[in-house]
């Protein structure tokens, strides 16, 4: 199979899975090269895989390298990326695709006026997981789907995080951390969304940093860290959202579907693989369900591979620009919704994404 060339910009914590799974997981990419702004870190993770180390001047020279993934701060999405397309690369980013909606805009007109394509995680909606829930719904396992629940609930990053102060500045919270994951699963499994309302609050002014690096600091909250939302989708169907660095503890499921003939319980979003339970009009119970399709395992950088092969085959590919624009647009607006305390219709949309082969 034909393969194309990988670079990666920003080797932090997150860049260890990525480069492990893009150096021999995915057979539509070459892991070629990676940059940080900390040459070390750089040359560290090039050492440790095997590849070459360069500055970010370098990796967007280097005509060997058709993708680019960044994984830099948010706060460097937009700039990072814009440089990536103009260097006339494909970009893939993690999470979100821009702290401002005007910024998300603009890269996704910038890909489409330079042929280019641009990509967002989370990937994790393209796993056995939640695929598996996806041809469910379409099998007609629950029937019409008319109503959805999903939560995340914890208290923050602060107790585990050697870096946390960022989950409580501008372009941080539980939404904008945890509400891509949960946004995108949704949108994977009953389409776009119409409308939104919410409600948002920052419950403590500080927060204390427990994990070791920098324990006993105080970080000040600048953001809400507690969002109810609702979502009308637009095939009917209601949604209910919470996310929380505010609450101690809560049995609360990740995300259900439910239906007019069942009940769909989906796994953690934050996730590859299940379990995924089904309850029908006829069971009086929960049932464990095989999984359909494959990549249960961590897989992070399976949306960089889908790309590529959408590249090679002139294609869609499914974790893409629109899809990823959608969700900042949303998380945006449960945020105006609580300021200006009305409904807020969403201007953008995009296709439900279709389902992986098996």
């Amino acid at each position: 199979m034909e393969k194309l060339g990988l670079g990666i910009i920003g080797c932090g914590n997150i860049s260890d899975i990525y480069l492990k799974n893009c150096k021999s997981k995915f057979p539509s990419i070459k892991l070629i090269a990676c940059s940080d702004l900390d040459m070390e870190k750089a040359e560290a993770k090039a050492k440790e895989y095997d590849i070459k180390a360069c500055t970010v001047e370098e990796l967007l020279a280097n005509d060997d390298i058709n993708i680019v993934l960044n994984i830099t701060t948010p706060q460097s999405h937009r700039i990072v990326c814009e440089q990536i397309l103009k260097a006339g690369k494909h970009v893939y980013v993690e999470k979100p695709l821009s702290l401002t909606k005007e910024d998300g805009k603009f890269l996704v007109d910038l890909a489409n006026e330079k042929g280019l394509k641009i990509g967002c995680a989370p990937d994790t909606f393209l796993g056995g997981g939640i695929q598996t829930c996806a041809k469910l719904i379409e099998d007609g396992w629950i029937g019409e789907p008319i109503a959805a629940t999903a939560f995340l609930t914890c208290h923050g990053h602060e107790s585990w995080h050697p870096d946390p102060e960022f989950y409580y500045k501008v372009g941080g919270g539980p939404m904008f951390d945890m509400g891509p994951y949960y946004l995108t699963a949704l949108i994977s499994l009953l389409g776009p969304v119409d409308t939104v309302a919410g409600y948002t609050k920052k419950s403590f002014e500080t927060r204390t940093i427990t994990s070791e690096k920098k324990c006993g600091q105080i970080i000040d909250v600048e953001v809400p860290t507690h969002i109810n939302g609702l979502l009308r989708f637009k095939n009917g169907a209601i949604g209910t959202l919470i996310t929380s660095f505010d609450v101690w503890g809560a049995e609360l499921p990740r995300i259900e579907i439910y239906g007019t003939k069942g009940s769909l319980s989906v796994p953690d979003p934050n996730t590859f693989g299940g379990p995924v339970k089904i309850r029908t009009n006829n069971n009086n119970e929960f049932v464990e369900m095989p999984l359909s399709h494959g990549y249960a395992e961590n897989s992070r950088g399976l949306g960089i591979a889908d790309m590529a092969e959408a590249i090679i085959n002139n294609t869609n590919h499914k974790a893409n620009g629109d899809l990823a624009y959608h969700v900042l647009d949303i998380m945006h607006a449960f945020h105006e919704a609580s300021d200006k305390e009305e409904y807020i219709k969403i201007e953008s949309t995009c296709l439900k994404p279709e389902m992986m082969k098996r």
